[in-house]
């Protein structure tokens, strides 16, 4: 099923002494590891600050310098030409000079022809986007022009390229833009609302070809105070194109067969009680009143914005004039007997079957058979999400083939639909991208889900490694990054000191970059996006953290920094409130650009994949003992641990976790009694008596005292084993091992270790994970990340 991306959460405990890390064998430096490995035994982030004296003097440069270079008088020199133009464009006007042609000298993209009788009479003012393609004119330089024609532009719409567009909609691609413009003027209902009509024409001298231009009225949803930039995201909602690749050729030839689709639903016509009344409900309204009521004993079924989601999705369905009027008054308990009832008859006889989907399993990529990893499209449901999500409890609609646009290669046959009667979206032939079909997410409409090839093909293999190699190149250029924002933490520009401090964090703490959320998604950040409540200093030296990460889950934890780090934090903090920026002169783009100066395709992204890995590598290589199998996979878990605490992947404890603790402590209580009276036979075998029976009642047989005592060594070893299980089982409870190893860890030190220590691969890695991490399985026994 297509699914959406990962999950994440951390910790600390253990001792307060430091740990020194000593030269390895091969060579790696004493600092290799990152010390974010170590939070959870409470040493304190202590990192050379040895100051770099032989640093270019692009280093006290603000950041912004190496983008655009300033003028002499500080300003950058497409405003000071803009400004300047503006001061002539406004005097030619007065002397009668067309409005038209000096925007188009201006601008050097479009002219503004004049408007319609009917807009000449409305005195608009004239706004242009200070953008590099466009002129910046204040609106109390034009109030001089008296009733001279005003018009107004939208600063967004003329800064945006040709290939740009701003709304979501993307069906009317093939309309004729005065279509468009029809339409959506229709969408205006009242006066004030009605969008303002600029003609244009291209600057192009041989086609001179006039349009028409909508320019819409401001969004009046927008806060005040303006938010940063979401340069990162692939999928903004206001993209009306499809996800596009790197430009990089995939693939010459794709066949596939396309998805599946779930069964339409089938009404039960159970009942539900209104005020203890019975209720007819419509198949539409039926079925999302199932997908509620079968969650009864889940913990979101009494979550109060799950319920008030659910509910306002659910009213949409059953109009206003519907007798359920209020969703406390209803009962769903007929619908959930009948839910139990059909769960015993299915256990009871299961249906057998045959293998559905088998031809969808499979792609045919440059003549090579593929396994295709999720080819059904998800059923309609209610919106679980992870934490405290606001949309949790929104109704996930269902998709159909209008919906979905397929990616296969021009020669192949395009795939039959499925379902009678309805066609495809849309048919691509990208070879950039490698997703086979994509659609819009229900739930989130700026995102987007796909139908890829399996982890285990050999396209998502290369780019795995690809991935575990860049991590591991980081390597070797650490100790300069480091010493670089070392140096940084007391640079003169604010720009340059947030770049270090945060690049600090990521490399120390494996936060995540973070990106700007819109309004009505989680409330979750990452290091760039940390808000001034986020971060609290608690003297002499450290910052407790409290922040929604990915997936709204919690990442709390207080750690100790270097000082220069928390006196610039608290620079940072001050004359804000807390729902102001921490880090207000920074963005991901921002910071991703300054690591790539510093080496070639660094990302923020990187240094949690290196932190990762490192932490794995060393804690393996130091803690793994002589033992059996049982005792190494045990130390592989708890390293494994603190790579989930470190990355903050959390879970929630499952609701059988206490069953099972119990069940555990039960039998080790039973072992312990039987210890007793294996000690007890021992003594009576060494005074010559015969031993006692068994508490079953049964004669136990009479043996030797060396007998007894071996019986006793093998008693206490099942009893220290199973207690060893039950304190794992209690330490892992809400930490999720999975997504680390899948994700994070470099399977390549997974690998070696087993091999060095002779435990079999398939104690660590399932079968899914033994198919994605295929080409590591060659790795050599001495492999060092």
């Amino acid at each position: 099923m297509a699914t959406e991306a990962a999950h994440d959460g951390h910790s600390d405990d253990g001792d307060d002494k430091p740990i020194v890390f000593k030269r390895s064998d091969n060579g790696d430096s004493e600092d290799v590891r990152p010390l974010s490995s170590i939070l959870f035994r409470n040493s304190p982030l202590d990192r050379p600050s040895e100051i770099i004296k032989d640093e270019s003097d692009d280093d006290e440069a603000p950041i912004s310098s190496r983008f655009r270079k300033k003028n002499g008088n500080g300003v950058s020199g497409s405003k000071q030409d803009s400004t300047d133009e503006n001061k002539s464009l406004v005097n030619k006007l007065k002397n009668g000079s067309t409005l038209e042609h000096e925007c188009s000298k201006v601008s050097g993209k479009r002219i503004l022809e004049k408007s319609s009788s009917a807009d000449q009479s409305s005195m608009k003012k004239l706004k242009v986007s200070s953008s590099s393609t466009s002129v910046a004119m204040k609106q109390d330089s034009l109030k001089k022009l008296g009733d001279k024609r005003k018009v107004e532009v939208s600063p967004k719409k003329l800064s945006v390229k040709e290939d740009e567009t701003e709304d979501d909609d993307d069906d009317d691609d093939d309309v004729p833009i005065a279509k468009r413009i029809k339409s959506e003027s229709s969408k205006y209902k009242t006066p004030s609302a009605k969008p303002k009509v600029v003609k244009q024409s291209s600057t192009s001298s041989a086609t001179k070809s006039k349009v028409k231009r909508v320019v819409s009225p401001p969004s009046k949803t927008r806060s005040k105070k303006s938010k940063k930039v979401m340069n990162e995201s692939k999928f903004a909602k206001s993209s009306k194109t499809l996800p596009t690749g790197d430009g990089k050729k995939k693939w010459t030839t794709l066949v596939h067969n396309g998805v599946t689709f779930p069964p339409p639903y089938k009404p039960h016509g159970v009942q539900i009680l209104y005020k203890g009344n019975p209720v007819n409900l419509s198949p539409d309204q039926e079925e999302v009143a199932t997908m509620f009521a079968v969650m009864r004993e889940t913990d979101f079924y009494n979550k109060p914005r799950f319920r008030e989601n659910f509910w306002n999705d659910w009213r949409k369905l059953l109009g206003k004039n519907h007798v359920i009027q209020k969703l406390d008054d209803c009962d769903f308990t007929p619908i959930y007997d009948w839910h139990l009832e059909e769960k015993k008859k299915k256990k009871a006889s299961p249906e057998k079957n045959p293998k559905q989907g088998e031809k969808y399993m499979w792609a045919v990529v440059d003549g090579v058979k593929e396994k295709v990893g999720n080819f059904s499209v998800e059923p309609p449901g209610l919106f679980r999400g992870r934490g405290e999500h606001p949309k949790i409890g929104k109704l996930k609609r269902r998709i159909y083939p209008s919906d979905i646009t397929l990616n296969i290669g021009k020669d192949a046959p395009i795939p039959e639909c499925p379902i009678p009667g309805e066609r495809w979206k849309e048919v691509k032939h990208d070879n950039t991208v490698i997703w086979l079909a994509i659609w819009k997410d229900p739930i989130h409409p700026g995102r987007y889900k796909y139908v890829s090839l399996s982890a285990s093909s050999s396209q998502k293999g290369q780019s795995d490694k690809k991935k575990y190699e860049k991590a591991r190149n980081l390597k070797d250029h650490i100790e300069n990054i480091r010493a670089t924002y070392t140096k940084n933490f007391t640079a003169k520009d604010v720009s340059n000191r947030q770049i270090a401090v945060a690049t600090y964090l990521i490399d120390k703490l494996a936060l995540r970059a973070g990106n700007e959320k819109d309004d009505d998604e989680a409330d979750t950040v990452g290091c760039c996006t940390l808000k001034v409540g986020n971060v609290e200093c608690v003297p002499p030296n450290k910052l407790k953290f409290d922040f929604l990460g990915k997936d709204s889950i919690q990442y709390v934890n207080t750690v100790e920094v270097e000082p220069l780090v928390y006196k610039a934090i608290a620079q940072f903090r001050a004359g804000k409130s807390n729902s102001d920026d921490l880090f207000d002169e920074l963005d991901t783009s921002k910071l991703n650009a300054h690591l790539k100066e510093l080496v070639t395709g660094l990302t923020a992204k990187v240094f949690r994949t290196y932190n990762a890995s490192i932490t794995l590598d060393v804690m393996l290589r130091q803690e793994t003992r002589e033992g059996d199998v049982k005792q190494k996979v045990v130390v592989y878990q708890q390293a494994n641990k603190e790579v989930a605490l470190i990355c903050n992947h959390q879970r929630t404890v499952s609701k059988s976790h206490g069953a099972q603790i119990q069940r555990l402590a039960g039998k080790i209580e039973e072992l312990k009694e039987g210890l007793k009276e294996l000690k007890n036979n021992l003594e009576r075998a060494k005074k010559g008596k015969s031993p006692l029976e068994g508490s079953d009642g049964k004669k136990t047989r009479n043996i030797t005292p060396e007998a007894w005592e071996k019986k006793i060594a093998q008693q206490k070893m099942k009893i220290e084993k199973m207690e060893g299980d039950m304190q794992t089982k209690e330490d892992l409870k809400t930490v999720a091992l999975g997504t680390s190893k899948i994700n994070y860890m470099d399977p390549r030190i997974t690998v070696a270790w087993c091999k060095r220590h002779e435990v079999p691969i398939e104690k660590i890695f399932n079968k899914s994970l033994l198919e994605k991490f295929a080409w590591a399985m060659d790795v050599e026994p001495h492999f060092t990340f």
